[in-house]
């Protein structure tokens, strides 16, 4: 009785073991897809700020929005493109490490255009951003670079595979077209052999036909 009791309540315990298990991965599970959303609507927020204030805004600070707004722009639709690529090309792994590299002096120099941004002396901020807008253009080019040679490849890889099929479909084409009768034709006046006379099978009855007389010998 006791050896019952105690497989029960270590069944009791397992199931409350495997249910706090799979109610913390839940929990953990919907806490990351809130912070993704979350951090989707902040970027987005700061993205149409970012443009505003380059249409609002005249001098440095207008060009200073414009910087930040190019570099996320690029730097998001690389990650974009790379990522989907990855998912069909392990050859792309690399690819993507020499993003995470290129994303840390992004960070980096995002941070610089925002703490620009907040500058109040004019002198200071003329002064450094010739800088900070050809550190701009060097990460852009490397960015739109490498997202472009990923766009190729995958644009070959169809281009081939497309080449491909339709040279398959040209040859199964043409052996449909080439066709051989089933056998040699008769010669001309040279009849068909007949089939032998089989006698005719018998009549179906059915139930409501009435059965036939017997013929009378009277």
């Amino acid at each position: 009785m006791e050896t019952v009791i105690a497989v029960f309540a270590l069944l009791f315990l397992l199931f409350i073991g495997l249910g706090a298990y799979a109610t913390v991965k839940a929990v953990g599970a919907a806490k990351r897809g809130v912070d993704r959303t979350i951090e989707q609507a902040r970027r987005t927020v700061e993205d149409h700020t970012l443009r505003a204030r380059s249409f609002a805004q005249v001098g440095p600070a207008a060009e200073i929005a414009q910087l930040r707004l190019a570099l996320r722009t690029s730097m998001r639709a690389t990650q974009d493109a790379l990522r989907a690529g990855a998912a069909e090309d392990e050859s792309l792994k690399e690819s993507l490490g020499l993003f995470e590299r290129l994303s840390a002096h992004g960070y980096e120099l995002d941070a610089d255009l925002r703490r620009l941004e907040r500058e109040p002396d004019r002198a200071e901020l003329g002064a450094r951003l010739p800088e900070l807008r050809s550190r701009t253009e060097r990460v852009t080019k490397s960015a739109d670079s490498l997202r472009w040679a990923v766009r190729d490849r995958a644009r070959r890889f169809v281009d081939d595979d497309l080449g491909a099929l339709s040279d398959q479909i040209d040859i199964e084409a043409d052996a449909l077209r080439h066709w051989t009768p089933a056998g040699p034709a008769p010669a001309q006046g040279q009849q068909q052999p007949r089939e032998a006379i089989t006698p005719p099978s018998p009549r179906p009855t059915y139930p409501w036909q009435k059965k036939p007389r017997p013929e009378s010998t009277t």
